[in-house]
């Protein structure tokens, strides 16, 4: 089919120095938004979700920038991205890797480095499994892990209290009834956020963040998972280059996924960051980026 979008670009350079450029890259029935930051060795970060857009991870954008061209963009859907449809057959896990080739081919990379963070680190997985010769590199931060265990064990209200779960239940379900409401969906996000961070100071930031799913990507996207099957531990077995899995000692996921993925990944390095649940780069910036960058020097 023809590629309709036409190619936007905007650059800007802010005061810090670190140069900044947008564009829309076209695929098939819509386009990709990508923000660029830094200039050096490419790395994509991949966000969190499914059906969430790249808005939370501009921060640590711009701080790995300080050394890389980092690539954030919008998934197929969400945030500035468009697709004509949203359907079991425009959201799938192989179109979104699909994108991803879109956006390496755009600036004509012959491989990069790749961060993926939660879903992110499992989309980033899915596509170490179609193109492992694209990844120089990879970081897995936080990640929901290489097959389908985490839809089994993850158990977020445990970490709740008894209010919060009581808070969080009702609002979810005046969001099941219909209030789509910025207020229904932040103090949804106000309850559930707790299971999210060590320290609470954090929770209003969360709250924002997950204010903007959109949950009918986010069920499709874990739909289609189970039909295909998601599974990454041959490919694992066969990755050879340097990976980072990083992520907090108390994170909602426990540490089953990142140790077996250690062992899976046979040039790879683990890190906990102790007092640090999901976001290793809000909750321990200067530890969790050390070890990026000391991870990137390697490279």
């Amino acid at each position: 089919m023809v590629r309709w979008f036409s190619i936007l670009m905007i650059v800007l350079i802010p005061k810090n120095g670190i140069s900044q450029s947008l564009m829309n890259i076209p695929i098939e029935n819509g386009n990709i938004h990508v923000t660029t930051y830094g200039v050096g060795d490419p790395i994509l970060i991949i966000n969190g979700g499914p059906g969430m857009n790249s808005e939370g991870f501009t921060s640590l954008a711009k701080e790995i920038a300080k050394t890389n061209l980092v690539i954030l963009y919008d998934q197929r859907g969400t945030g500035k991205s468009t697709i004509s449809e949203i359907n079991s057959e425009s959201i799938t896990m192989e179109l979104m890797v699909s994108d991803i080739e879109a956006i390496r081919q755009y600036f004509g990379f012959k491989n990069w480095i790749v961060l993926g963070h939660s879903f992110g680190g499992m989309l980033a997985s899915y596509y170490l499994k179609k193109h492992p010769e694209r990844i120089k590199g990879l970081v897995l931060s936080g990640s929901g892990g290489f097959n389908l265990n985490i839809t089994r064990n993850l158990n977020l209200l445990s970490r709740l209290t008894e209010k919060e779960r009581d808070s969080f239940n009702y609002w979810n379900r005046l969001i099941s009834q219909g209030d789509t409401t910025y207020r229904a969906r932040y103090n949804r996000g106000k309850h559930l956020a707790p299971a999210y961070v060590y320290n609470r100071k954090y929770v209003p930031v969360i709250a924002e963040r997950l204010t903007q799913s959109n949950r009918t990507i986010n069920r499709l996207v874990w739909q289609n998972m189970r039909a295909v099957d998601f599974d990454c531990s041959d490919a694992y077995r066969s990755f050879k280059n340097p990976v980072l899995i990083i992520q907090g000692k108390q994170d909602v996921m426990g540490d089953t996924i990142a140790k077996e993925a250690h062992k899976l990944l046979e040039n790879s390095e683990l890190v906990f960051l102790d007092e640090c649940v999901h976001y290793g780069w809000l909750e321990q910036p200067e530890v969790y980026y050390r070890k990026i960058n000391s991870f990137l020097d390697k490279l």
